[in-house]
């Protein structure tokens, strides 16, 4: 049984049916890619899996745990982060007062924005914040302000203000997306390190396959809403089904 368990899950939009019986299981300390093309349902299932969405029927279960009827913050607090396609960082703060907000919000369960400067004197929290930054090579730019930076850059503060409260899955939503090879490549390189440091489970999803070879494990296929096939990387390259679903003959 893995550590997230998505069983026989149903998502309905008017007449569009989003997600039809899936099933999920990401095993722990494991990295299981979710791929498909547009419109395939990975956006919503990712949806479904941190309170964003409430699936019609079925069942998301976490670390033992339903995460159904759970808030956003709630599922977040239960050990899953997420990390958005675009960068949900604060432009008008520094990196180090961007850390610094997840570091209060794990010790307190909640923060409020005018009191981040108050909290930046707070030893502890520096401290937590600066091995973070450490850990994904970062400390050298705490007093930049965030919305001056490169993409690639931006992605990688996000992902350091998921990890600073010690997540047990780290979902990621085409972290890549958008960015230039080598920036794709240092992302690569970065969850890598990150997975073999933390022993952390990771699902992505990405359309860029370079990253998903690169970093994936387990691969689950949707088509149309529903699983087509999972296997390992090597086995999803040649299956007939999934090229002509998504990766195309000359994949």
């Amino acid at each position: 049984m893995g550590i997230l368990e998505v069983k026989d899950v149903n998502k309905r939009f008017g007449g569009l049916q989003a997600l039809g019986n899936v099933n999920l299981s990401v095993a722990e300390n494991t990295c299981h890619a979710i791929i498909g093309p547009n419109g395939a349902g990975k956006s919503t299932l990712l949806n479904c899996l941190v309170g964003k969405l409430i699936p019609d029927t079925g069942s998301v279960m976490f670390d033992g745990q339903s995460v159904l009827g759970r808030t956003p913050f709630e599922i977040n607090q239960m050990g899953i982060s997420r990390v958005f396609q675009t960068p949900e960082i604060f432009g008008d703060l520094t990196v180090m007062e961007n850390m610094l907000i997840p570091c209060f919000a794990r010790r307190d369960g909640s923060f409020a924005l005018h009191g981040i400067r108050s909290v930046f004197s707070e030893g502890e929290l520096r401290d937590q914040a600066e091995q973070m930054l450490e850990e994904v090579n970062m400390l050298d730019k705490r007093n930049m302000h965030s919305a001056s930076m490169s993409r690639g850059d931006k992605r990688r503060l996000e992902m350091a203000m998921c990890l600073v409260q010690n997540p047990k899955l780290l979902l990621l939503d085409e972290p890549t997306a958008g960015m230039a090879r080598a920036d794709t490549n240092n992302t690569i390189d970065l969850l890598k390190e990150i997975k073999e440091k933390r022993n952390i489970t990771i699902a992505i999803i990405e359309h860029d396959m370079h990253v998903v070879f690169s970093l994936a494990e387990r691969i689950t296929v949707l088509a149309q809403g529903t699983p087509l096939v999972e296997d390992t990387p090597e086995n999803i390259k040649g299956h007939p089904k999934v090229k002509e679903a998504y990766l195309g003959e000359a994949a």
